[in-house]
């Protein structure tokens, strides 16, 4: 089977925005975090200078260039056709980065064969994402770190909006599961800088529905916008790994769904619309 098969799978989850507007999506990319400070916690808790860093879910490949400037090796991994040929244009004067289909259940690469995994707005959004979190396990090497990087919907005005647009999605739940999976979580502050209100209309559209979207922009004045971000780390330990306990998560979460279903969970919680 190749990587374009496997793509192509059950398990992929679409994203709403970048599949369908990957031109607004680089500008909301450029819009991001400008001071850099995800980059610097991710940095700070994982260092992959001369290490091998596999990006999953890397969409047009924004992020690969970054990672391949220390990096011994980058990889991207995408489900999206029209996204893996953007990626692959993005780094193709890359000597040590490479771009293929696949998804984060079935990553065509080695076992114990990456450092870090980084996963930025895909697929890891709480319950649900187990399986992708095995295989992330297979992936890393012992030592190596999963780095599950999302939106922090506690904080506000974006993470008001974001619960406006999905009244089912449960910050807390979300942080339990990650916390129960063996996860540290640290939050990060940041603001996104627009070049003009037609950018950030433009972005505000891709991601919330037309009425939030239009609230989000009658309350803001400007062309910034502060944002919170979550850094998740699990790191593949050294030697045997022990099964994580579940009794977290079933406290925190399963009481609105099947236990023996985390896509039934995850479907419930609204995650399968986030990216």
């Amino acid at each position: 089977m190749t990587g374009e098969d496997r793509a192509q799978g059950r398990d992929v989850i679409a994203s709403p925005n970048i599949w369908h507007w990957p031109g607004v999506y680089e500008e909301e990319n450029r819009a991001q975090d400008t001071r850099g400070a995800v980059y610097a916690a991710l940095r700070e808790a994982v260092d992959w200078a001369g290490r091998d860093v596999v990006d999953v879910g890397c969409g047009s490949g924004f992020h690969l260039p970054m990672f391949a400037r220390t990096a011994r090796s980058v990889t991207g991994i995408e489900p999206h056709p029209p996204l893996v040929a953007l990626a692959r244009r993005r780094i193709e004067h890359l000597d040590t980065a490479t771009v293929t289909a696949g998804s984060a259940t079935d990553m065509p690469l080695p076992d114990a064969s990456a450092d870090l995994i980084h996963a930025r707005t895909a697929y890891f959004f709480g319950p649900g994402c187990g399986a992708g979190i095995t295989e992330a396990m297979r992936v890393l090497r012992p030592g190596g770190a999963l780095a599950v990087i999302d939106l922090d919907a506690t904080a506000h005005p974006y993470g008001e909006w974001m619960r406006t647009d999905l009244p089912h999605y449960e910050p807390r739940t979300v942080e339990a599961f990650f916390a129960a999976q063996g996860f540290d979580l640290r939050r990060i502050d940041t603001e996104w800088a627009f070049p003009d209100r037609d950018t950030l209309e433009r972005v505000l559209g891709i991601e919330f529905a037309p009425r939030v979207a239009a609230r989000a922009m009658r309350e803001t004045p400007g062309t910034t916008l502060t944002v919170r971000y979550r850094l998740h780390i699990r790191r593949r330990p050294h030697g045997v790994e022990l099964p994580q306990p579940s009794a977290s998560l079933r406290a925190a979460s399963v009481r609105t769904a099947n236990p023996e279903d985390p896509g039934e969970l995850g479907d419930l919680l609204g995650l399968r619309q986030l990216r």
